[in-house]
């Protein structure tokens, strides 16, 4: 199973197997990885599961499609080049090793 590391907001790192087919942000609900709220469930509703993915991974990730680029938008945390929804990343065998930076805020 392909592994996430999660940089949590005091800058310790969070490992953990995740499902392919899982998104992230289900991922870390599952692994109670804190700082990622998610409030809506993965409806793609709320970007309170916000994250900063690894500029290594960028390339492996399909880009925002509107409704995601709209909510990064309206995020708590700064929008940064590689802010991303979690809800929004399918884990797959290539995303082996992923490393999302949890934000200082969700809400």
């Amino acid at each position: 199973m392909p592994t996430i590391h999660y940089i949590l907001k005091d800058g310790s790192t969070r490992s953990v197997e995740a499902k392919p087919g899982a998104s992230v942000m289900e991922t870390a609900i599952h692994h109670n990885i804190r700082g990622i709220d998610a409030e809506c469930g993965g409806s793609c509703s709320c970007a309170t599961c916000h994250v900063y993915v690894d500029e290594a991974f960028l390339g492996k990730l399909t880009p925002p499609d509107e409704m995601e680029d709209e909510l990064l938008d309206g995020t708590a945390s700064a929008r940064a080049p590689n802010s991303r929804l979690s809800c929004q990343i399918p884990v797959t065998a290539d995303l082996d090793g992923l490393t999302v930076r949890v934000p200082e805020t969700q809400v």
